[in-house]
């Protein structure tokens, strides 16, 4: 599952595809090993699974607090429980992801997120209606509807707007301890980093920091609710790295705490005890009925030789062309076979073109 494998730059590949293909022509086994793997590793072959006392023995206990219910005296990432927390002994880290992430809505009645009917994506407001107000449109089906909360009927919505610098100046002042901001261009070796107890920062904080005693996510709704068809998945995945970083065993007590608006999303319903095979019951169904990987195949066709290839491409017997959208085209067939072979059959024309089959993250 993890996305350190996947080559960015042109021609990409996926070191754990290259590994099952070269294993396939030598006619050896393949083993794929992960705490949740993805949908397309579930899809190649047989799963084998430790039983249920070995897979939850060094999981952590994971905590989820609903947001909706936080006084707003304390604004909208500091919970009791969060500042409990930190103001403890143990080391602690609160990862706040702001980067590439979808920007959230949330109703000013009841403060629930506002969400895509159709594909239960996070939705935006898309230019103006007759009435004054912005329909509610979706990034990732292109679905719209009226500005009006599916709770409760309200008619008023909120951006949530988030920081990693404004985070870790509010928490300092409510846990009354110091709190380090580790970034992107924070060096592992700084001392700051290596002496302090309470660390803000994004996911690569818990690739920076190899233990800790906790982990706090302060806002897991830009991962649920992104608009991403990985979504899900990707999600579960940052979860079970945290769960490896305050893993329980030799006397440590690790926990997770999720601050979520959807404390009953499966992926944290999966998360809190501590089966990834939950997530995948309910995550697959949705992929088959989107027509998603792993239930088709996919390819992503940018670059500036990119209109050129598609033209010559032409509409292929079972192959879908859709786009351009973001100066990209999206081509979905059944299998991988009946792709390969419509992108093989055209050639490449001058200029610059990538090509991504199954994208991590579209």
């Amino acid at each position: 599952h993890d996305e350190a494998y996947q080559q960015e730059r042109s021609p990409t590949w996926h070191a754990r595809d290259v590994v099952a293909e070269r294993a396939r022509r030598a006619g050896v086994p393949c083993v794929v090993v992960s705490p949740c793997p993805s949908l397309e590793a579930l899809a190649w072959g047989e799963l084998v699974e430790p039983g249920r006392g070995a897979e939850r023995g060094a999981w952590p206990r994971v905590e989820v607090v609903d947001q909706r219910e936080l006084d707003p005296g304390l604004g909208p990432l500091f919970s009791p429980r969060l500042v409990d927390l930190v103001r403890g002994d143990g080391r602690v880290l609160c990862i706040l992801n702001r980067t590439g992430r979808a920007r959230l809505l949330a109703c000013a009645t009841c403060r629930t997120i506002a969400r895509c009917e159709v594909c239960d994506a996070a939705v935006g407001i898309d230019g103006v209606d007759d009435g004054g107000l912005g329909a509610l449109a979706c990034g990732r089906c292109g679905a719209t509807r009226p500005p009006v909360c599916l709770e409760c009927g309200g008619a008023r919505f909120k951006n949530l707007r988030l920081g990693v610098s404004r985070a870790r100046e509010e928490l300092e002042a409510l846990a009354a301890t110091p709190v380090a901001e580790v970034t992107a261009t924070t060096a592992p070796e700084d001392p700051a980093v290596a002496s302090a107890r309470v660390l803000v920062g994004t996911e690569a904080l818990l690739h920076r920091v190899p233990r800790a005693d906790a982990v706090a996510f302060l806002d897991m709704d830009q991962e649920l609710l992104a608009l991403r068809y990985r979504t899900a998945e990707q999600a579960f995945a940052l979860v079970a790295r945290a769960a490896r970083t305050v893993a329980r065993g030799a006397g440590r007590d690790g926990r997770v705490l999720v601050q979520t608006r959807t404390p009953d999303h499966p992926v944290l319903v999966a998360a809190r005890l501590g089966d990834p095979a939950r997530l995948v019951a309910s995550d697959l169904p949705l992929r088959r009925a989107l027509g998603l990987p792993p239930a088709t195949a996919m390819a992503v066709v940018s670059g500036e030789a990119a209109p050129a290839y598609v033209d010559a491409l032409g509409h292929p017997l079972d192959v879908r062309v859709q786009g351009p959208l973001d100066g990209a085209w999206r081509l979905v067939a059944p299998d991988h076979r009946t792709l390969c072979d419509a992108l093989a059959a055209v050639e490449r024309p001058p200029g610059r073109l990538r090509i991504e089959v199954d994208p991590l993250r579209l």
